[in-house]
């Protein structure tokens, strides 16, 4: 049985110990009926650090940000949705739909009336690709060191950005795990360096500089226990290639063909740029529009790519995306969050039966309190997102060759079977129970090899633990 099947059949025995608690029973049940539901990742962090500007790029549409009245902002969910809708959910009142529509590429929503602290969430339907499997949900204007709590319910996964690392950063990530479940599990967390293409004053190199503090960040004690992994990301570079236009792209190529030392002196600042009397081919207004999606470091970055050869629209906005660190983070977050969507779920509701259990702890509900200990303890899933992490973040350094077969066999290419062992192709039974044999000899063998520090050693015993169970999974064959 899975990790998923025993939370849910976990939760459906809360559900009888506790049917004639309607509180109880109404918490269960809707955490019960989230298991089938996309996986929740909650996009967090600080003031003006890039979170909206993230989600448009990972949707690669304009749904964000939502505004409700000059200078706030609200809490907003985006889903995968047939048609445009929005549903507001006041804090105490129903919930009721408000007008919604594509207008010129972007969400519009008339939220006209509505007070921000009146206000629980916004939920936003929205047709894209991106959103059938999991719904983000973009907290503006939180401040990070109040919304741990929430969001650690609410969420199923977090993505929080920062820009530098500070302690109030920290505190943030240690509040999604103060819960002795999340504690046991702190599996569902990766960092994003937003803004990346402001490092250094936005020089040409800004990039690479902010991926050299990325990886630095992966081996920072501070974020060790409480991440799966850091980034770099440029949300703004990023949206730019996803969404650029045929008229932004012409704009780009008059810049592009400006002379050399003209556009340098033009873009010696954001004010100089989209001042009166700069020696270029464009109007102020394009040029304040351009500023505006594409900001200092990546009109540099542009022109200088139309400059080598990167002049069509599709070239571009390719080279655009893959420069950004947006290739990425999505390929992170497919390890961690969507491959292992199942556990992800599962470790929401073992959470908020947790909550259940202890605030209203009751006899018949001692053997449940039990289980869920015992399956959290044992539960090998976690400790294959842990070791990936480890791994991935140089935490556990392995030996060639060993390193990657490790990161393979617990599932960091792909969770299937096949995947795990290393097939491109169909095979039969036989060829996968050869070769899962085979790595488990070896493991078996890493396992006891004194010529490894014990860090490595209780690594490989993750993954012979990982070997046994797709030795299991065989024996259905």
């Amino acid at each position: 049985m899975s990790l998923a099947d025993r939370a849910h059949s976990m939760l459906r025995d809360a559900l009888e110990v506790y049917r004639d608690s309607p509180r109880a029973v109404h918490w269960l049940r809707r955490h019960l009926d989230r298991l089938a539901e996309p996986l929740r990742v909650a996009v967090a962090g600080q003031s003006r650090v890039g979170k909206s500007t993230l989600v448009n790029s990972l949707v690669g549409e304009e749904v964000a940000p939502l505004s409700v009245e000059e200078g706030s902002q609200v809490l907003a969910w985006y889903r995968g949705g047939v048609n445009p809708r929005a549903q507001v959910y006041p804090t105490q009142a129903p919930p009721r739909d408000v007008p919604a529509a594509r207008m010129g590429g972007r969400l519009h929503i008339d939220l006209e009336g509505w007070r921000s602290d009146a206000i629980d969430r916004v939920v936003i339907d929205w047709p894209s690709r991106t959103l059938r499997g999991l719904t983000f949900i973009d907290t503006p204007g939180v401040d990070p060191s109040d919304a741990g709590t929430r969001i650690s319910l609410d969420a199923d996964a977090v993505l929080y950005l920062m820009r530098q690392l500070h302690a109030t950063d920290v505190g943030f990530l240690q509040s999604l795990q103060d819960h002795p479940i999340a504690r046991e599990t702190p599996v569902n967390s990766l960092v994003v360096l937003s803004r990346a293409d402001e490092v250094g004053g936005g020089r040409i190199d800004a990039l690479t500089s902010a991926k050299r503090l990325a990886r630095r960040y992966r081996k920072d004690v501070a974020l060790t226990g409480v991440c799966q992994n850091a980034i770099a990301v440029s949300g703004l570079l990023a949206h730019a290639g996803r969404t650029l236009t045929a008229d932004e792209l012409s704009s780009l190529r008059v810049l592009a063909t400006a002379a050399r030392r003209e556009l340098e002196i033009a873009l010696v600042s954001a004010d100089r740029f989209v001042g009166e009397g700069v020696p270029l081919r464009l109007d102020a207004q394009t040029r304040t529009a351009l500023l505006d999606r594409f900001g200092m470091f990546g009109i540099r970055l542009v022109t200088t790519l139309i400059r080598q050869g990167f002049s069509s629209m599709e070239a571009l906005s390719e080279e655009l995306v893959s420069r950004s660190g947006l290739v990425e983070l999505r390929e992170s977050m497919r390890q961690c969050f969507t491959d292992r969507h199942d556990v992800l779920k599962a470790r929401s509701a073992l959470l908020a039966m947790e909550v259940v259990l202890r605030m209203e702890p009751r006899p018949a509900a001692r053997r449940l309190v039990a289980a869920l200990e015992s399956l959290v303890v044992s539960a090998h899933d976690f400790r294959e997102l842990r070791l990936l992490a480890a791994l991935d973040g140089g935490r556990t350094v392995l030996p060639d060759p060993l390193a990657d077969e490790a990161r393979r066999l617990v599932g960091g290419v792909g969770t299937a079977l096949p995947d795990r062992l290393g097939f491109t192709r169909e095979v039969p039974g036989h060829e996968l129970h050869d070769a899962v044999s085979d790595a488990l000899r070896r493991w078996q063998e890493q396992a006891e090899n004194l010529a490894l520090g014990e860090g490595q050693r209780r690594a490989a015993r993750v993954v012979v633990r990982s070997c046994e169970g797709m030795v299991a999974e065989l024996a259905g064959y």
